[in-house]
């Protein structure tokens, strides 16, 4: 294997300059598949790496339950520098499988909790909770998707305005970007050079339920009031993990984008724009990756199969 093991664990450097440059020039909707996409796949890789590099490290170990010919020479010697590598990647893989496990349970808690809040409400798709504090977010799952808006944010709001809400959480609904959200989380749980792609996706979510919202209303303008008005007022969602019409983050931009024109659907950008070589540098890192890591798996499984006794 080689140095070529290590390739997948800062390969992800390589989509950093996509992630500021799909949010400006591509689609949102584009964008943010892109992006999760992206992470998805070098995370799965940059794990996978530090499995392969763990079990010649566990070998090493006194009293591992592992055959006694994975700790032979010419096992360690597929790692470089294997005395420390494989060592290291024992409490490295270990973090992001508990920090993993940790950011899937606390977000089915929260959404558990959510609709266990709500369970005594009539079972509509938009909830009206008679609260002082304005926030509004989308509630997937359960018996079924559900919009919660509190009264006092209502109250701030011009009719035209209120329906961009709901268009706004809808949107979030439909296109389900809780997935999208929580891979792109898991992603940089599992390798911290992916939080870039991490924050991008979050902004590029709301920008695509932004111009959805936009498209149901008629009214771009409309719906930068809407979301300039609750900014205001709101402090965020007090449920976390959970998209808000005004959750946190770069307001500021998305008003502006909102009152420019409307982004232009593309598949794929040119590669002789500086989006499109980002593009194409993110797929590469991306292409490499993999193979670097499919190459690494299956030659660490023919050297570990020849060394097992029969």
């Amino acid at each position: 294997m080689g140095v070529f093991v290590f390739l997948p664990l800062v390969l992800p450097l390589t989509a950093w300059p996509m992630a500021r440059l799909a949010e400006q020039h591509l689609h949102p909707r584009a964008a943010t598949r892109l992006l999760t996409w992206v992470a998805a796949v070098m995370a799965t890789c940059s794990t996978v790496c530090l499995g392969l590099v763990m079990v010649v490290g566990t070998a090493q170990l006194p009293g591992n339950p592992l055959p006694d010919g994975w700790s032979d020479p010419e096992v360690r010697e597929a790692v470089p520098y294997d005395e420390v590598a494989g060592k290291a990647a024992i409490p490295a893989l270990f973090a992001v499988l508990v920090v993993c496990g940790r950011t899937v349970w606390r977000h089915g808690r929260v959404r558990r909790r959510a609709h266990r809040a709500l369970g005594g409400l009539p079972g509509t798709e938009v909830v009206v909770l008679p609260d002082d504090t304005p926030y509004a977010y989308a509630l997937p799952g359960g018996r079924r998707d559900r919009v919660v808006v509190t009264t006092a944010l209502l109250s701030c709001l011009e009719p035209a305005e209120r329906r961009a809400l709901f268009a706004h959480e809808r949107a979030h609904l439909a296109a389900r970007h809780h997935r999208f959200l929580l891979a792109a989380q898991l992603a940089a749980c599992a390798n911290p050079f992916l939080r870039p792609l991490r924050t991008a996706v979050s902004y590029t979510a709301e920008r695509w339920a932004d111009e959805e919202a936009a498209q149901v209303v008629g009214s771009r303008r409309t719906v930068a009031h809407a979301i300039g008005k609750a900014a205001l007022v709101s402090r965020g969602t007090p449920v976390p993990t959970l998209a808000g019409f005004a959750s946190p983050g770069p307001i500021p931009r998305r008003v502006t984008a909102l009152l420019g024109p409307a982004p232009l659907v593309r598949s794929w950008p040119s590669v002789f724009t500086t989006v499109g070589l980002a593009a194409w540098g993110a797929a590469a890192g991306t292409a490499v990756s993999a193979m670097s890591s499919a190459n690494s798996a299956v030659t660490m499984f023919l050297i570990l199969y020849a060394a097992t006794p029969l």
